[in-house]
């Protein structure tokens, strides 16, 4: 079987010069699924994988809109409707002027195994724009939310394509898409999920990846008789998910103690402080590095003094690392690192923040590592009740939902384990959740 895969990698290879992360996305996912495949020969006479490979279909639009000064500008538009095979397609909508088509293929790959881990019928896709939202007026976002939605909005439906937010796209931006969205389709439906709550929205879908990631790591020391408590944990990040992962740590007893965004990062060994971290990043959005005129006692690194090869914020000795930031952040130097450090757990928050090789250096030093597919599916599983919601006009409550959310992401964990010891890779994850 291994012939077999490298044949389709291969193929994939000539046909993707472009799309890197797509490749090492595939090609991640394809390797750690041969003891499936050896016991499963259907999947290639069925060419299962050569269809799961390709997405059903790749949408791409310009959006022009006009700033503050009168100016047009044009950014381009994605959605990428990877799968569903299993239900309609579900994944986020990310603005941010770093993004390409490779983005969202490896995105929305990504985006179907992770929703079928859950046991809802939801299939993957991933989207949105090459548009900084940063420094942007609220005018300037939404003239920007409703062109974008002008070309959008032929595409989704709550029973075809269901987008949600991600980075770049919050609850101000879901209501400006879902505002133009409602009033070219003349429907008040569950097409896009992360509404504010007045919009039909849901309690707990801003929280859900943090809290629902914090869930996931809980049941997963548990497993290994062992808890959260009193645990030394470095964080990445500074947004949502960062922040909810940070706060539901501090009431398991866990003790996070770094932060960053894209400028620079923050240790704080008496743990960071939440109540400044808001201060700064969602009231004034301001740098970091304001955050020491708060707490002297803490230390910001700036990124321009990060050593060229890794991520300075992985240095610090910890018991856990939560990457909570963006793809990528976590390559081969710095899992020497956190292996050298002593660190026993390495669970993923964000999508995909861990290198292949990184990965693999983890798991060759029996680091517990728990794969982002895994770990960060509590914000699908949100929007999916609260597409039930709408569906059924009948909101639940926030403790109902966060109970919820709870045994989804402890079922998540107990059938992705039970699932790699099933193929002789105990306590491998990465295999558990891509065979399952």
């Amino acid at each position: 079987m291994q012939e077999y895969v490298n044949k389709i990698l291969n193929e994939l290879k000539l046909k993707e010069p472009y799309n890197p992360k797509f490749l090492e996305s595939v090609t991640d996912v394809l390797n750690s699924i041969i003891p499936y495949l050896e016991q499963t020969p259907k999947i290639k006479q069925l060419a299962i994988l050569e269809r799961i490979v390709e997405p059903e279909r790749v949408i791409m639009f310009r959006v022009p809109w006009v700033d503050d000064n009168g100016n047009i500008q044009v950014n381009r538009g994605y959605r990428v409707e990877f799968n569903s095979a299993i239900g309609p397609y579900k994944g986020g909508t990310r603005f941010h002027k770093s993004v390409t088509l490779d983005t969202f293929k490896f995105l929305g790959f990504e985006q179907t195994f992770k929703n079928a881990l859950t046991s809802l019928n939801i299939g993957g896709g991933k989207g949105g724009a090459d548009f900084d939202p940063h420094g942007k007026s609220d005018m300037e976002i939404m003239r920007f939310c409703q062109s974008f939605m002008s070309e959008l909005f032929r595409h989704i439906g709550d029973k075809t394509d269901i987008p949600a937010g991600d980075i770049g796209v919050g609850e101000r931006e879901i209501g400006y898409l879902f505002g133009m969205y409602k009033k070219l389709k003349n429907s008040f439906d569950g097409a896009l999920t992360g509404k504010p709550l007045e919009f039909g929205g849901s309690f707990c879908r801003v929280e859900a990846t943090g809290y629902g990631a914090v869930y996931f790591a809980e049941k997963m020391l548990n497993s290994h008789n062992d808890t959260l408590k009193d645990k030394i944990i470095a964080v990445s990040g500074a947004g949502n998910v960062a922040f909810h992962v940070m706060q539901k740590l501090y009431e398991f007893g866990a003790l996070p103690v770094t932060c960053s965004d894209s400028k620079g990062f923050i240790y704080d060994k008496d743990g960071i402080n939440l109540q400044i971290l808001t201060k700064l990043k969602k009231e004034s959005h301001k740098s970091l590095e304001e955050y020491i005129k708060f707490r002297p006692n803490a230390k910001y690194t700036s990124r321009d003094k990060f050593h060229k090869t890794r991520n300075d914020i992985w240095d610090i000795p910890v018991d856990i690392v939560m990457p909570s930031a963006t793809e990528n952040e976590i390559n081969l130097n710095d899992a020497k690192i956190i292996v050298k450090n002593g660190t026993k757990y390495v669970i993923e928050c964000s999508n995909m923040p861990s290198t292949p090789d990184a990965i693999k250096y983890f798991l060759e030093n029996n680091i517990l590592f728990a794969p982002s597919k895994a770990v960060n599916a509590g914000g699908v599983v949100t929007s999916v009740y609260e597409m039930s919601q709408n569906a059924s006009f009948a909101p639940l409550t926030k403790e109902e939902l966060d109970h919820k959310l709870k045994e989804e992401m402890k079922k998540i964990y107990i059938d992705i384990s039970l699932t790699a010891k099933e193929y002789g890779y105990e306590d491998n994850l990465v295999v558990g959740a891509n065979i399952k």
